[in-house]
């Protein structure tokens, strides 16, 4: 880990909070080229009702747009949840060589918390690194949930 890893990745809890903001799930994402954030995004799920629309996808599309090109060559993801299979599908097409992730999702995540699918893929190696602002992620998320649960539960009364 390295101290810009802390900054980037706070950076990336700040798209979160906007996503909170938004009653989005607060997962947020940027995509740092030669040491710059070239794009900030966070969770549109709701929003936009659409699936797809997760922060890493969102990163993704804008940094393209940034860089005109798919492929996200010398480009590094930082996202504040371990990305789904989705997001990782997403990551590994855009040929993006490192991650960096906040979180570890036990549930959905699929860097490594759900069996090591890097092992089997042959089109785009990257390197990754889990756990960085790790608590402050966690936070943001279970802070979120549970204000969720706890309006659900007045919304019955």
């Amino acid at each position: 880990m390295q101290d810009q890893d802390i900054y980037f990745m706070g950076e990336a809890i700040k798209e979160a909070r906007k996503a909170e903001k938004l009653d989005e799930v607060p997962i947020g994402a940027v995509v740092v080229f030669r040491g710059e954030i070239i794009a900030r995004a966070y969770n549109t799920v709701e929003t936009k009702n659409l699936a797809t629309s997760h922060a890493e996808i969102n990163a993704i599309i804008k940094a393209s747009e940034y860089l005109e090109s798919w492929r996200l060559l010398g480009c590094t993801l930082y996202v504040t949840l371990e990305p789904c299979l989705m997001c990782l599908g997403a990551i590994i097409k855009s040929r993006i060589p490192r991650l960096v992730f906040g979180a570890y999702d036990k549930n959905s995540g699929y860097v490594i918390s759900n069996g090591n699918i890097l092992e089997n893929i042959r089109d785009h190696k990257f390197t990754f690194e889990g756990g960085i602002e790790e608590r402050e992620c966690q936070t943001l998320l279970r802070d979120f949930f549970k204000k969720l649960r706890d309006r659900r539960e007045n919304e019955c009364d």
